[in-house]
């Protein structure tokens, strides 16, 4: 039987490495399991009992899927555009929930009627890209009536209310009971405009590479986050930013190519072929002059492939570094979808120094993986800065890292529950790791990373004394 991934595409993945053509086998399977995905969430629409999903919303949900066939017989590209945004993902899985869950014995709840209501929403954003006329009326939740992928109309109400669309050439007529209509007029590059300042787009961010779509930096779309567990994950909330805030983003965004091939081609490539969306969060949750916490979050979720949160980072570099953090975790959870590495229990028992808190096995996986990169990346970028203080800042990050690294990397490696795809994995991240010693860090810059480390294992002890590190 022919693996799923070749050994030498595998070594590169350990290597957090990965030309275009090892990372479109991920982005392949990922991209298949969203259209089963959704696949299943027609199934179960069509399955449910009239109590849980009426009659008439059946049928409107046959005459949204019936729209997205049609507009994409006409330009598959654009409404697989709309389909595999990674937003998508969040949405489709709470109405299965909604749809087969436990809760879907009692009917259907203010929440599942919304999250149904977005499937008409997204067949319209299909639509629009493909360049299907059509006529609908859609329902707005919450002040805000998403088109995914292109943008919001901020409705005058905050409650759940009906809007008419009508779209021909490249113009969408909205228009909601009671006020003035507004158009918004599509671009060729699937961006939109409109001078009404009730129309929010999604902005476009210039690709990293030619050849390649720009990167939407979404902050409408309703399923960016879920709204539950993101201060547990040091993570604030998803925000609406101004005109100010995006050019600020857009501003910092334009340094992060350069800075990234400073890693070498290999970031470059992970992110154009990787990032399909940027979700923009608020500031951390106790950050600020007085707050305790750091001044920068971000993270991924696995539903959400191809989707960063992140929080405006204050320079490009430390942007360029989100970037290839979070880009691993995408990166390795798409792979252990693909191929399982290890058959580890899922206790949080683990000693990680980059957390306060116990971690499993899977978690301490993920962490070592995508923190290796980082002290790759930050090397990289100590050896070719030209400023002292530039070169300083990189070596303690480079430092810092390797040491946290190094000090689970034992770990790991001693499993006997890793598959001999996570066997390759390790071995190679291991290579990585004493590669770095090739070019070791100032000796204070190491002291240092050293006492941190072992600062942070003292306190995990005091904390967590009837777990192991």
């Amino acid at each position: 039987m022919i693996p799923p991934l070749p050994d030498s595409m595998l070594r590169q993945l350990g290597r957090t490495e990965g030309d275009a053509d090892t990372l479109q086998v991920l982005v392949r399977d990922q991209d298949t399991r969203r259209l089963l995905l959704l696949r299943a969430l027609l199934d179960a629409a069509e399955a449910a009992p009239a109590d849980v999903l009426a009659p008439h919303a059946l049928d409107r949900l046959r005459q949204d899927w019936a729209l997205l066939e049609t507009a994409e017989r006409a330009d598959r590209t654009a409404v697989r555009t709309v389909l595999l945004h990674p937003l998508v993902g969040p949405w489709a899985q709470r109405c299965l929930r909604g749809l087969s869950g436990p809760g879907s014995a009692t009917g259907p709840g203010p929440e599942l009627r919304s999250d149904l209501d977005h499937l008409s929403a997204l067949a319209a954003a299909a639509a629009i890209r493909a360049g299907i006329p059509f006529t609908t009326r859609l329902t707005a939740h919450g002040g805000l009536l998403s088109l995914p992928t292109l943008g919001a109309l901020r409705t005058a109400s905050e409650a759940s209310i009906p809007v008419d669309i009508v779209f021909s050439g490249a113009e969408v007529t909205m228009r909601e009971r009671g006020q003035e209509s507004i158009s918004a007029h599509t671009q060729p590059d699937g961006t939109t405009g409109s001078a009404d300042p009730r129309w929010l787009p999604v902005l476009a961010l210039p690709a990293v590479q030619s050849g390649i779509g720009p990167v939407p930096l979404d902050d409408v779309d309703p399923y960016r986050t879920d709204g539950r567990g993101l201060h547990r994950h040091g993570l604030s909330a998803a925000t609406h930013i101004d005109d100010h805030e995006r050019k600020a983003w857009a501003e910092s965004w334009a340094g992060v190519a350069p800075l990234l091939a400073i890693g070498g081609e290999h970031r470059l490539t992970e992110t154009a072929v990787l990032l399909r969306c940027l979700v923009p969060l608020g500031p951390p949750p106790g950050s600020g002059p007085t707050g305790e916490s750091a001044a920068h979050c971000s993270g991924t979720r696995r539903e959400a492939f191809g989707a960063v949160l992140s929080s405006k980072p204050a320079t490009p570099a430390y942007f360029a570094s989100t970037l290839v953090h979070e880009l691993q975790h995408t990166k390795l959870a798409a792979l252990a979808a693909l191929v399982p590495l290890h058959h580890e229990g899922p206790e949080a028992r683990h000693f990680a120094p980059w957390r306060s808190d116990p971690r499993p096995f899977d978690g301490l996986l993920q962490g070592a993986y995508s923190h290796i990169a980082l002290a790759d990346y930050w090397q990289r970028f100590a050896l070719c800065a030209r400023r002292v203080t530039h070169r300083d800042l990189a070596w303690a990050e480079h430092a810092r890292c390797r040491e946290q690294v190094g000090a689970v990397l034992p770990v790991l490696a001693g499993s006997a529950a890793l598959t001999r795809e996570g066997r390759v994995l390790v071995n190679e991240m291991i290579t990585l790791y004493h590669r770095l010693d090739d070019c070791p860090p100032p000796s204070g810059h190491l002291a240092r990373a050293e006492a941190y480390v072992a600062t942070a294992q003292v306190i995990w002890q005091q904390r967590n004394g009837s777990h192991r590190p």
